[in-house]
């Protein structure tokens, strides 16, 4: 019993947003897939979101904002009483959208398609490196907001405009249609 604790106990550290990065290439590409269920994100022939679309993805994901709001930062977490980056963009995308995301940011940097800083819209992936091995990722709503769970602030809404987030930022990657 001790070793199954133990085990689950190093599991739950290394899945935390602070992930290490990869030492090897993924050899399971179908862990990248992303499972998109939910009706709002009913694309348009061209595969561009419309105006009225935007609007429902930012509603829907500044509602969950609103609900995680102020939860406090705990490296390993998944619930409010405690919750890092990863977890709560996995959280996020899956309660607002039905969209399903991998638990750590090293492999949510392996989703969708990467986009320059300057395209991004509603619902995009931002990741950041804000250590030598640490990665940080978050949500991109618009005007340069992003949701995410800061260190320091816990859940909270944060904006690439920002110093550090500026000097921090690592890519922007589109997951949505």
């Amino acid at each position: 019993m001790k070793t199954l604790t133990l085990f689950f106990g190093i599991l739950l550290l290394l899945s935390g947003c602070v992930s290490k990065a990869p030492q090897a290439h993924l050899h399971n590409n179908s862990l990248l897939l992303l499972k998109q269920t939910q009706p709002l994100l009913q694309s348009t022939r061209n595969n561009e979101t419309t105006q009225k679309e935007k609007q429902s993805i930012y509603a829907a994901l500044y509602n969950e904002y609103k609900q995680w709001k102020n939860t406090p930062y705990k490296y390993g977490g998944t619930s409010k009483s405690g919750i890092d980056c990863s977890s709560l963009v996995q959280q996020v995308y899956w309660d607002a959208l039905r969209v399903s995301v991998p638990r750590t940011t090293i492999l949510q940097s392996k989703i969708g398609y990467r986009i320059e800083r300057e395209n991004a819209k509603v619902g995009d992936l931002l990741l950041f490196k804000t250590g030598y091995n640490t990665r940080h990722s978050g949500i991109y709503l618009k005007d340069g907001d992003f949701i995410n769970a800061s260190s320091k602030h816990g859940v909270t809404l944060s904006n690439l405009n920002n110093p550090y987030w500026r000097r921090k930022y690592w890519q922007t990657r589109r997951i949505l249609p």
